[in-house]
């Protein structure tokens, strides 16, 4: 669970977040808003990329600042553009890099990134450049060097934004068969219709918190203006 408590943020002197409370235990969370609304953020302070101006966030109960490893060990970050994400030069290279601190053998390592190669069909890509998969299997990738370190809470930044169609569906039955809590940024609202819970951001404050069908209503809304 992610515990937000009273959390405010700014960047550069400007309020991007104002004394945002929430208690995010369901398993699929959706956060909706408008470019520049503060959601982005939002999802950066549950990880711990991002730290508070002021207030607290707690991930299954350690705190963000003063307990930072321990947080971010809990949850896992999926960006919009995974290219962000993939650090070394081949696509088992980059999953083992997420290894490294776990204390593994290299024989366990490598175990471990052939069975998650296996689960996204990148086995005959094991020694590709990684950055010269197409964008879906960039995005697969992606979310398997986050989920080989097995996190709890998985939070996805828009992880179809970039994406065709066929790919798109793709993730989003990946995301959806995961045992993880979700937390999902997204502009597309079909995407979280089957969600258990939206926060519709607004101006850097929570101005919906309902189900799916009610909270979209009222970002919908919004949004006309």
């Amino acid at each position: 669970m992610i515990e937000l408590r009273d959390v405010s943020f700014e960047y550069d002197a400007r309020p991007v977040l104002r004394q945002v409370s929430a208690n995010l235990a369901e398993h699929r969370i959706g956060l909706v808003g408008a470019n520049g609304s503060g959601k982005s953020t939002l999802a950066r302070l549950c990880h711990g990329l991002l730290l508070p101006t002021a207030g607290q966030v707690l991930v299954n109960g350690h705190d963000t600042r003063r307990d930072a490893a321990a947080a971010r060990s809990q949850v896992g970050f999926v960006f919009q553009d995974p290219d962000i994400q993939i650090i070394m030069p081949t696509v088992a290279e980059d999953l083992a890099f997420s290894l490294r601190p776990s204390g593994l053998s290299k024989q366990e390592i490598s175990a471990q990134v052939d069975d998650w190669l296996g689960r996204y069909d990148l086995v005959s890509h094991r020694d590709h450049p990684a950055h010269l998969l197409s964008g879906g299997q960039k995005q697969l990738l992606a979310i398997a060097a986050v989920l080989i370190t097995q996190p709890q809470i998985v939070i996805f930044d828009e992880p179809t934004t970039l994406l065709d169609l066929r790919n798109k569906h793709r993730i989003m039955a990946v995301i959806a068969a995961l045992d993880q809590q979700v937390v999902m940024v997204s502009h597309d609202l079909d995407l979280l219709s089957e969600f258990d819970r939206i926060l519709v951001v607004d101006a850097g404050q929570i101005i919906a918190d309902d189900s799916p069908r009610a909270a979209l209503d009222v970002y919908r809304r919004a949004a006309l203006g």
